[in-house]
């Protein structure tokens, strides 16, 4: 039974593997590696945006989150929303007015070279980390599957991924997404169907159990002391205006997300795939907490222990309770969504990498010489991206590890871009006093404080901003282009 399984994984990682690198020869130029030539369609953006945004992290760290908790996180959901409008209101216009191949080409035009190559550099290490723990997500699964240790299990998937990355490019990113999304939705569908199988009376009986103990409560309207307040990760507060901040960093200003924003053929289209993204995140996050309610109410009436790796409790159901074939087919979906942001991570690094630091020095190259170099960096940050993972597998939950490391930088980047596109006295010097002040509160309040990281943005931002802002008042400078 097991080989079957194993034989349906092998069938799916060849064929994806194939699929993605069979797009090499429509590569002809820089812009087609790297923004898929503009001529993606925006429903294909869409699926690729949430795909981006959610990995692995999501299919394994949500349902623990549920387990041990109730669904308390959806309301970071509505701060998604709330973002996704005001990218659309202040970002697009501007990354639309030129032909931009990443979000720091803005801010050069906006402060100057110095200011590209901080917030490009920021981008950098931020993916880098971040990434690493989605990397190491992947070997959960693996090493459950196979028995392998987390090296293993690590080097299987992103040699697997650098290929049809390396080939393919941001074309073979895209629509691989597309594909790698419906398989693990469909996946979740199908395992959530085996869980409610596995438990007498099904939906009514987890109805019965988790609703008295609060497990579908969404919303925590809670004030109370300024510490307490701080401290809870996922309460309604937290969720509007942290996850406003969050999403609003992370999908305008980190190239990971702009760069699929700029493969559509338009302003509107992309607009559309950026607001059609909410709806289908918000649909996903609901159906993988809806499964770690439901494996909660299974572990209590079988009396099981939890693991005491709680991210291995959605991975290690399927593969010990899905009967054969379907348990091949849901673990193939989980390294759909594992490969699907890897590749994704890997072409946004090698494109900043190449546009933001490469390419100024030599803009006489020949353009083919610089997609074998846009090839050259995906492969360097393979191997950056291999030594990460391995450090990261003492981070605790990889779903908040994630986005806590992330967290961190992101006031940063989004403050320094809204002193771009809303102020017209900023110069450079402030935009840069501004971020290192940004960086410099945000270090404290991770290690010193106990807030949680569903606020770090927003305290980021704000810094980064008032302390640019204030700086402009005594550094006279003259900005290269205000924006309006």
């Amino acid at each position: 039974m097991r080989w079957f399984d194993l034989s349906i994984i092998a069938a799916y990682l060849a064929g994806i593997t194939w699929f993605g690198a069979h797009f090499r020869s429509s590569q002809k130029s820089l812009r087609d590696y790297f923004l898929g030539g503009g001529t993606v369609p925006w429903w294909a953006i869409a699926l690729s945006i949430v795909s981006a945004e959610t990995s692995t992290l999501t299919v394994i760290g949500t349902p623990p989150l549920a387990f041990k908790e109730n669904l308390g996180f959806l309301q970071l959901v509505l701060g998604y929303l709330l973002a996704r409008l005001a990218i659309a209101a202040l970002f697009l216009p501007a990354y639309f007015r030129g032909e931009l191949f990443t979000a720091y080409q803005l801010m050069q035009d906006r402060f100057g070279e110095r200011v590209r190559k901080l917030t490009a550099g920021t981008f950098l290490l931020l993916r880098a980390l971040a990434e690493g723990v989605r990397v190491f997500a992947i070997s959960i699964v693996i090493s459950i599957v196979l028995g392998s240790g987390s090296m293993a299990s690590i080097a299987v998937i992103v040699c697997l991924t650098l290929f049809y990355t390396y080939q393919g490019g941001m074309t073979a990113v895209i629509w691989t997404d597309v594909i790698q999304m419906a398989l693990y939705i469909g996946g979740a569908v199908v395992s959530l169907i085996a869980i409610l199988h596995q438990i007498p009376g099904g939906w009514a009986h987890v109805l019965a159990v988790a609703g008295p103990l609060g497990k579908f409560q969404v919303f925590d309207f809670r004030l109370g002391p300024a510490a307490q307040f701080f401290a809870r990760p996922y309460s309604f507060w937290a969720g509007i205006l942290g996850g406003c901040f969050l999403t609003t960093a992370s999908h305008g200003t980190e190239q990971l997300m702009v760069q699929r924003l700029l493969a559509a053929s338009s302003e509107r289209a992309s607009r559309a795939a950026l607001l059609a993204s909410w709806l289908i995140v918000a649909a996903q996050f609901t159906l993988f907490l809806i499964i770690g309610v439901c494996l909660f109410t299974l572990y209590s009436d079988r009396n099981w222990a939890t693991p005491s790796v709680t991210d291995s409790i959605y991975p290690s159901f399927i593969w010990n309770y899905l009967p054969a074939g379907a348990a091949g087919l849901v673990l193939a979906a989980i390294l759909a969504a594992a490969m699907s942001n890897l590749s994704a991570a890997l072409n946004a690094l090698a494109s900043t990498s190449v546009m933001d630091f490469l390419r100024p020095l030599d803009r006489e190259g020949k353009e083919t010489r610089w997609i074998e170099r846009a090839r050259q960096a995906t492969l360097i940050w393979g191997a950056i991206l291999f030594a990460v993972a391995l450090f990261a597998r003492n981070w605790g939950n990889v779903l908040q590890a994630g986005l806590s490391i992330a967290s961190v930088l992101y006031g940063s980047l989004l403050g320094v871009f809204l002193l771009g596109v809303s102020t017209r006295r900023v110069g450079e010097n402030a935009a840069i006093c501004g971020m290192i002040a940004g960086l410099a509160v945000m270090l404290y309040v991770k290690f010193e404080t106990s807030i949680a990281f569903t606020w770090y943005v927003l305290i980021g931002t704000c810094a980064t901003y008032f302390v640019g802002l204030t700086a402009s008042l005594f550094w006279k400078e003259h900005p290269i282009r205000a924006n309006s």
